[in-house]
């Protein structure tokens, strides 16, 4: 077994998240392209190549930053850029290409966990330490995207059904971009955190007990 704050520790779970924050964004392009818009491909964004996904202050600096302040530590991809007009079904396409990404995260997580199960991993050893780390990662991306708080993806399933009195809500929210991702991470955050933890492990305790 490995300390998650060993080297050894902080390798697979920065690995974990690399993989899974590319393949999340990476979906969201693929998607956009399957439906219409093409502004992912333009911007070379439709590639597993982690290098294209990271962004130099929210992906390594503002982590490293949180954990010297002893702070949770909160990440971020580059978002991948997509234009809404263009693709299909209107809001209900966007909607699609916002739920591509958490939805692979989720995917993944299943995909490892049936892995695990099929081939009798013992609980304990160090590969069964590694893919569970990285099945954790992932359920988190996906209940954490999905929460309806622009910009986190699963805002675009709540605008595709909300009135519009609502949708210009959220339109003004989204427009502060990563400041509101700020707000929502130390005011409301705190006090949605239970549900979180509590959604994050019923999940985890579905796929492996």
């Amino acid at each position: 077994m490995f300390d998650s704050f060993s080297l050894v520790g902080l390798v697979v779970v920065f690995g974990a998240l690399l993989v899974a924050m590319t393949t999340h964004e990476a979906m969201h392009g693929f998607v956009a392209h399957k439906l219409g818009d093409d502004t992912a491909h333009a911007a070379g964004r439709l590639t597993l190549n982690p290098l294209k996904h990271i962004d130099l202050i929210t992906t390594i600096l503002l982590p490293l930053l949180l954990i010297a302040m002893n702070l949770p530590p909160f990440f971020a991809a580059k978002p991948v850029p997509f234009n809404p007009w263009k693709v299909k079904y209107h809001e209900f396409g966007a909607a699609l290409v916002a739920l591509a990404g958490p939805f692979t995260n989720l995917a993944l997580a299943i995909a490892v966990a049936l892995g695990i199960r099929l081939s009798g991993l013992a609980v304990g050893t160090e590969a069964y330490a590694v893919l569970s780390v990285f099945i954790q990662i992932n359920i988190a991306l996906f209940v954490f995207n999905m929460i309806p708080f622009p910009p986190l993806d699963g805002s675009r399933l709540l605008y595709a059904v909300a009135p519009e009195p609502l949708q210009k809500l959220m339109q003004q929210i989204e427009s502060f971009g990563f400041g509101a991702i700020f707000v929502f991470m130390f005011l409301l955050f705190p006090l949605l955190g239970p549900v979180v933890i509590a959604a994050n492990n019923f999940i985890y305790s579905l796929l492996l007990g």
